[in-house]
């Protein structure tokens, strides 16, 4: 049994470059950097905007479209969440309250905006962007180094002996072909144990994401 249960993890760890959910949660990294600087700067933006100018009575439209935006954005992440991490995360209630309060003649729009106002996952989608500035600043750095030092290991063997390249490990410096193989073998092992984390970090980010949002629960097909 025991022999059984070490080989079975050994060979969850070796396969892991090729699975395909394996590039699925890289894909969700590498989109985490880009979003999370969109979304800070659009969040801090429209908020210390809305509030500086909420005495002269525009600042409340602007925030309460910076709220929507943000629900927006919360909604994106809902669905990166279910197609690139194969989570179940709901899309914000708050969105489609919003809607319905506006398709209903009966109710006119600042019932529309106040029910949108109190519904959880509004505010909880606000927390949602902000983490994900966090988180996808978080995810830029792990991806850069990762993909930086792990590709330079590997390429030891062909390029020790180039005479245009010094190649050096630290303060080693690597001029035999057995110091180079064994720097990518080196280099393998740490790709490995570099995509068990990323993978691990991208579904940590769904995780928090899911959880956020599940508030309230609502129908994933909205």
């Amino acid at each position: 049994m025991t022999t059984r249960s070490t080989s079975d993890t050994f060979a969850q760890f070796v396969r892991i470059p090729f699975e395909e959910t394996t590039y699925r949660r890289l894909a969700y990294l590498l989109l985490a950097g880009p979003l999370g600087f969109v979304y800070f700067v659009g969040a801090t933006t429209g908020i210390s905007t809305g509030l500086s100018l909420s005495t002269i009575l525009i600042g409340l439209p602007i925030l309460g479209l910076t709220l929507l935006a943000v629900t927006g954005a919360a909604w994106l992440e809902a669905h990166l969440s279910r197609a690139l991490l194969d989570q179940e995360t709901p899309v914000p209630t708050a969105l489609s309250t919003f809607q319905r309060g506006l398709d209903d003649p009966e109710t006119d729009v600042l019932a529309a905006c106040k029910a949108f106002l109190v519904d959880p996952t509004t505010w909880t989608s606000l927390v949602v962007v902000l983490l994900k500035s966090v988180f996808g600043l978080v995810a830029f750095v792990a991806l850069v180094i990762a993909g930086s030092v792990v590709p330079a290991l590997l390429a030891a063997p062909l390029l020790y002996d180039d005479p245009t390249v010094t190649y050096q490990a630290g303060s080693l410096t690597v001029t035999t072909l057995p110091a180079a193989l064994g720097l990518a073998g080196l280099g393998v092992l740490l790709g490995l144990v570099a995509l068990h984390v990323l993978t691990a970090l991208a579904d940590l980010g769904g995780y928090l994401t899911d959880a956020l949002l599940s508030v309230e629960q609502t129908d994933p097909t909205e």
